[in-house]
């Protein structure tokens, strides 16, 4: 869980050189593109390692980078390239990057109606993978720029109501599903993707309520996009 100080997929559109999307036909909302259908996402699933869950040991927000990196160097930090996808009539001040005001509308996780407005804590841009859940699932061993990365890839970041994400801590499918059921084929399905990419492990646990999920929802797609899976090389060299 990630808050929105300095834990997929809804409205508005982000730069297309940070990630392409399409419309949930489940919440009318946008987000990272789709590809294949059931079959793709279950195979996803398939080809996911499963081990058991490693120690915390070592782990800190810090070994993920500083929040939030500009990592697509459009010279806007990551917070605000995913709330300027995500949020409806958004306003700005000082250029086209420091969002101020916004609406969610809905909220993925909750189904309700939310006013985002900088400084207030009424929306949280969660990592849909935890971070922590990645540590204790191969990131520990990863080099600094592929944390980094996995940090900042809006294909495993959302805007979402901070009362209900902060409920999530670091559970993975196994202990943690939206409360809004309607948008729970997409969590999981954004879940696989993200590991899928960065080759992280699942618990047994964890893939077998990720198939529990996903048969409930056979033509859902398997979410694409996002950014490289290495950070570039100036943040590498922090």
């Amino acid at each position: 869980m990630t808050r929105l100080r300095g834990g997929a997929i809804t409205a508005m559109v982000l730069l297309a050189a940070v990630t392409g999307c399409s419309k949930d036909k489940t919440t009318g909302a946008s987000g990272p593109e789709q590809s294949g259908g059931g079959g793709a996402v279950m195979a996803a699933v398939d080809s996911l390692t499963v081990k058991g869950r490693a120690p915390q040991t070592g782990y800190s927000r810090a070994r993920f980078g500083t929040a939030w990196a500009d990592t697509d160097s459009n010279s806007c930090d990551t917070r605000d390239d995913i709330l300027k996808r995500d949020l409806k009539d958004v306003k700005f001040t000082g250029g086209t990057c420091r969002v101020t005001y916004g609406l969610l509308e809905p909220d993925p996780y909750s189904g309700k109606e939310i006013t985002y407005r900088r400084g207030a804590s009424q929306v949280d841009i969660d990592h849909v993978v935890p971070l922590s859940d990645a540590w204790q699932k191969g990131a520990k061993y990863w080099d600094a720029g592929k944390r980094i990365a996995l940090a900042n890839d809006p294909l495993n970041l959302i805007a979402v109501d901070a009362s209900t994400n902060r409920g999530k801590g670091d559970g993975d499918a196994a202990t943690w599903l939206p409360p809004n059921g309607a948008y729970r084929c997409t969590y999981v399905a954004t879940q696989v993707a993200v590991k899928k990419k960065y080759g992280l492990w699942v618990t047994a646990a964890e893939k077998a309520a990720m198939k529990k999920v996903l048969a409930g929802c056979p033509n859902q797609k398997l979410p694409a996009g996002g950014n490289p899976t290495e950070a570039p090389q100036r943040f590498k060299a922090r």
